[in-house]
């Protein structure tokens, strides 16, 4: 695969919103300086895999291609990734109180790939608070949250090199996405950190 992406130049202040029933987000454009060449190194040699799971009473093909990496049992596939999850432990120490073990990977290839409305449920985020990170490199692409049950959607762009942080109740009270667009666009990689049994 060849991908170009052109550099963002952005403030790297954090700003925390605070959403509904104890949810937040944290929300920092342009926090990885440098990503072309982490781009382009994780779309050349991260072992993408694509899957299918049952929706709507048929198996489907997931819109997206993923990889999973659990960094408490094996080295990170690519050094950076480890120095970014360092980083984001010093900074959610107090609220996390534990680090993130686990980095997960999806490249959208296109406008077409997407991930529907979802918390991140499985394990300990369906019944305890806890910070997901989630770093955005490659072409622009809506990250959509809104209440679980109904409500006022958000709708925020990800550009290349930004970070937003779901933290508190979010994956509970809150859902989030990545919805299609057909507008023309890039490639996209984003690279989720969680701590240990959230998935």
């Amino acid at each position: 695969m060849t991908f170009a992406v052109q550099g963002s130049l952005f403030d790297q202040h954090a700003h925390r919103r605070w959403l509904t029933d104890g949810a937040w987000i944290d929300v920092c454009p342009g926090w990885v300086a440098e990503g072309n060449a982490l781009f382009a190194e994780l779309a050349e040699t991260t072992p993408w895999r694509s899957e299918r799971r049952p929706m709507y009473e048929r198996i489907v093909d997931v819109p997206r291609l993923i990889s999973f990496n659990d960094l408490a049992a094996e080295p990170p596939p690519h050094p950076r990734i480890g120095e970014l999850r360092d980083r984001l432990n010093e900074m959610y120490a107090d609220d996390l109180g534990e680090p993130f073990t686990t980095a997960g990977l999806c490249l959208y290839r296109d406008g077409h790939d997407s991930v529907a409305w979802h918390g991140d449920k499985i394990g300990r985020g369906r019944k305890e608070d806890t910070v997901v990170a989630i770093i955005s490199l490659g072409a622009t692409r809506v990250f959509a949250l809104r209440p679980r049950g109904g409500g006022r959607s958000l709708r925020l762009p990800q550009g290349h090199g930004d970070l937003l942080v779901m933290g508190g109740s979010c994956q509970r009270t809150w859902e989030h996405a990545v919805p299609k667009t057909t507008k023309p666009c890039g490639p996209r990689i984003s690279i989720q950190f969680r701590p240990h049994n959230v998935r």
